[in-house]
């Protein structure tokens, strides 16, 4: 009677757990977003060389 009680809630407890059904995962694009040119993290080191050199050239 015990195995008889244990087989039944063990049943009722596998039925509970799939009741809701297989939901398919949902799967967001990952977007990568590149540079389009290749100097494209030049300019503002460039730009302060610049400013210091025109600085170090007026000074002078």
């Amino acid at each position: 009677m015990k195995k008889l009680a244990l087989a039944a809630a063990l049943s009722l407890a596998a039925t509970a757990t799939f009741a809701g059904g297989y939901e398919e995962p949902i799967i967001e694009p990952v977007i990568i977003e590149e540079e389009t040119g290749s100097s494209g993290g030049v300019w503002l080191p460039l730009a302060i060389f610049v400013v210091i050199a025109a600085a170090a050239a007026s000074c002078s």
